[in-house]
């Protein structure tokens, strides 16, 4: 195991990784826009990363077709950064003002709220 390799002992804090990951998860569906949103944006800033690593543009429209399918992957996995770091500071309120039984507990509710509306939204949306 991982402790037999290292000569240190990592403490992880699973309430605080718990209560951050239904903050993110919350966040993320409360906010579904803005995560479309974001995704966009990672997606469009790795296509023209990718853009000035070529010389020719013979060579960069070969393989353009699976470079941008790689890029919406990576743009859609690096787009919960965002709603990670706002979930660990709700996380991390809640903790400090409510106290840590209540982190876990706050952030299921958060998660059933944000699931809800994101079910009525796309409801509303489908028969408009």
């Amino acid at each position: 195991m991982l402790t037999d390799i290292l000569p240190f002992r990592i403490e992880l804090d699973t309430i605080a990784i718990a209560g951050t990951s239904l903050w993110s998860l919350a966040l993320y569906l409360g906010f579904s826009p803005v995560s479309e949103w974001v995704i966009l944006l990672l997606n469009r800033w790795f296509n023209f990363a990718e853009r000035s690593l070529y010389m020719s543009k013979s060579e960069f429209e070969k393989t353009r077709q699976a470079r941008e399918s790689q890029n919406a992957f990576y743009a859609s996995l690096f787009s919960i950064v965002p709603f990670l770091i706002f979930g660990g500071l709700c996380n991390w309120g809640v903790e400090l003002g409510l106290g840590r039984s209540w982190s876990i507990s706050m952030g299921i509710l958060a998660c059933m709220g944000s699931g809800v509306y994101e079910l009525g939204r796309r409801d509303g949306k489908s028969s408009e």
